[in-house]
């Protein structure tokens, strides 16, 4: 669609030097998510990939777990641009498989979703415990150097392509135990970027992601390791701080969870034993 930059006027001072010229920024539009005809809730989202952040959507939220579970995604032709009259691709709706609970739209869950906070407060440490359906407990198979961990960081700025051009957004990558990366997609939310992550996972049938890691760009807050646990992800590393309550979900969960990973050096919060110090 083409919306995921778009250009606006900046006055540029350097050096006592004013000029006048268009900059590069990322956009940020509002995605309204229905299920069945019916809104779930809204987050603020950079354009493309919205089929897949939908889906990654309800991964998360405990509804979707399996590709078989998604009966199929589209733009509600409805949602029109009342100035130009035009469909503003701000809209989808999600219809399940036959059998799939539909989830329950309430006041409370019709949540307004903003670029930085993610499901804040809605999920405990025990509700996500026992409601994926992919548990990372147990899965001590999954070994990792700390010479793969430390080249992950890189790899994943390397990946970057529209912050090279904004430099305003986030992103989220998932590599194989051997570094290899797997895919990496990016957005204006942290949140946004995993679920697209993990939706395209879905659509392709690849859930549970049992031998990746996740890498994020900024900290590890609560809502990520919450996303992680919620895709069977055992792995979960950022370049910045976790929150506490991230840190308390990576060892109720059994995730392990790496944080200030820049260079040689990190610190592992929770999980050691799948790296091989």
């Amino acid at each position: 669609m083409g919306r995921v930059t778009v250009r606006r006027p900046v006055t540029r001072v350097r050096g006592g030097r004013v000029e006048r010229r268009p900059d590069t920024l990322v956009a940020e539009e509002p995605l309204e998510i229905r299920v069945g005809g019916r809104a779930l809730a809204v987050t603020m989202r950079t354009p493309g990939d919205d089929f897949a952040l939908a889906a990654g959507f309800l991964v998360s939220e405990g509804v979707l777990a399996r590709g078989g579970e998604l009966a199929g995604i589209t733009y509600c032709a409805g949602a029109v641009d009342g100035a130009e009259g035009g469909n503003t691709y701000n809209v989808v709706d999600v219809r399940l498989a036959a059998g799939v609970p539909v989830p329950d739209v309430t006041l409370e869950r019709n949540v307004y979703t903003t670029s930085s906070c993610g499901l804040c407060g809605k999920a405990s440490l025990d509700a996500v415990r026992t409601t994926t359906r992919w548990p990372v407990a147990g899965r001590d198979g999954v070994r990792l150097s700390p010479e793969v961990l430390a080249a992950l960081p890189d790899r994943l700025r390397a990946g970057q392509r529209v912050f090279d051009r904004t430099g305003g957004l986030h992103a989220a990558a998932l590599f194989t135990c051997a570094g290899e990366l797997v895919d990496l997609r990016e957005d204006v939310g942290r949140h946004n970027a995993v679920d697209k992550l993990v939706g395209r996972a879905l659509q392709q049938d690849r859930l549970p992601l049992g031998e990746t890691v996740l890498m994020v760009s900024g900290r590890a807050s609560f809502e990520l390791a919450q996303k992680a646990a919620m895709a069977g992800i055992p792995v979960l590393a950022a370049v910045s701080a976790p929150s506490s309550l991230a840190v308390d979900l990576a060892v109720e969960t059994g995730m392990t969870l790496v944080g200030f990973l820049r260079g040689d050096t990190m610190n592992v919060y929770a999980g050691e034993h799948r790296i091989a110090l």
